[in-house]
């Protein structure tokens, strides 16, 4: 060959964009099979003295959808598995994520569903409440061959290749056993929750009741007060709850709500008073925690998580490993004080 031959000239002869030669040329990823054959077969006619990308070596495409909701767990999510991805390189997997609300179980259903139909993913990673339409878009994928993990919070019965994520009833009742083996024997206890449609919070709450009452029936509690996204409804319901109470001794809180619950404690000059345990550990807990406002929070692993469901599935796309359902997803959980901080 006398003239060197550049990416433009490729581009031209195989009628794709520049950033697309590139892409398959250096082993990038994120190029379809009969794309990548176009661009290879280009170069072969331009007579390119350099050993070509095997064309039939392309990256696994696979999608994690997560909350939108903008909560610390799922933004360091998002940070762990893009780390990851990348650490794992173009040439293994192309990693999509996409946010949407859990109060959107439709909407996530027909993404899912759609994304199926076009043969866009080879596995999918996701977060979603407990609806029917989520149900059902598992099982399309399962008929199309394509693997799903269910991640943090599980859907039971669910067509999904596992779950992974801590024990949320062991979460709740180790919060209950905290609890109980530190209240006075008399008192209001407060719960609130997360999401109604997610089972992590229901099996947190169920685990807390169930050993509270075993442990402590002396101590009263209420009603499980519930976060739907919308904070100013549930700064109300909480305003209620605490305003009602005469002795407050507790609160246990399952959801992203703990800016809320903090300051409704300080209106009531509860702050530091009551014993306070909440799940995961950020800028917010770790500042209660030091200030003693926070009694413990149960930190469940978004790194773990991460790195537990992408060897899954990368495994079972590649060797056709089936794992058990809870056992190889499962993430421990940490508690953590004011005086175990990381």
């Amino acid at each position: 060959m006398k003239k060197k031959v550049n990416l433009e000239t490729l581009a031209k002869m195989a009628g794709v964009g520049v950033a697309t030669v590139d892409r398959v040329l250096n082993e990038r990823g994120g190029v379809s099979h009969e794309t990548t054959r176009l661009v290879l077969n280009a170069a072969r006619e331009a007579g390119i003295r350099r050993i070509l990308p095997d064309e039939h070596r392309n990256p696994w495409q696979i999608e994690v959808i997560l909350s939108s909701n903008g909560t610390y767990f799922f933004q360091k999510l998002a940070e762990e598995f893009s780390v990851l991805a990348n650490g794992l390189g173009y040439r293994r997997l192309t990693l999509h994520r996409t946010l949407i609300s859990e109060s959107q179980p439709l909407k996530l259903a027909q993404h899912i569903i759609a994304s199926t139909k076009m043969n866009k993913r080879n596995g999918f990673i996701i977060f979603a409440p407990n609806h029917p339409a989520i149900y059902q878009a598992l099982t399309a994928c399962k008929a199309r061959g394509i693997p799903v993990i269910t991640l943090a919070s599980d859907l039971p019965e669910a067509d999904r290749l596992c779950h992974v994520g801590i024990n949320q009833r062991q979460a709740g009742r180790t919060a209950g056993l905290l609890m109980s083996k530190m209240l006075p024997t008399q008192g209001d206890l407060l719960m609130v929750s997360g999401r109604a449609d997610l089972l992590a919070h229901q099996d947190r709450i169920d685990g807390f009741k169930a050993v509270i009452t075993k442990n402590n029936p002396l101590i009263r509690q209420t009603d499980v007060i519930v976060g739907e996204d919308d904070s100013e409804k549930l700064r109300r319901s909480l305003e209620k709850s605490l305003s009602q109470s005469k002795n407050v001794v507790g609160i246990y809180n399952t959801g992203d709500v703990n800016t809320e619950v903090s300051n409704g404690l300080a209106r009531h000059k509860l702050a530091g008073k009551c014993l306070y345990i909440t799940h995961e550990i950020y800028d917010l807990t770790r500042r209660l925690l030091q200030e003693n406002i926070l009694s413990f929070t149960l930190d469940q692993n978004a790194k773990q998580h991460a790195q537990l469901s992408l060897e899954i599935l990368l495994r079972t796309l590649e060797t056709s490993f089936q794992p058990d359902i809870y056992h190889d997803g499962k993430v421990e959980f940490k508690i953590v004080t004011s005086e175990n901080i990381d």
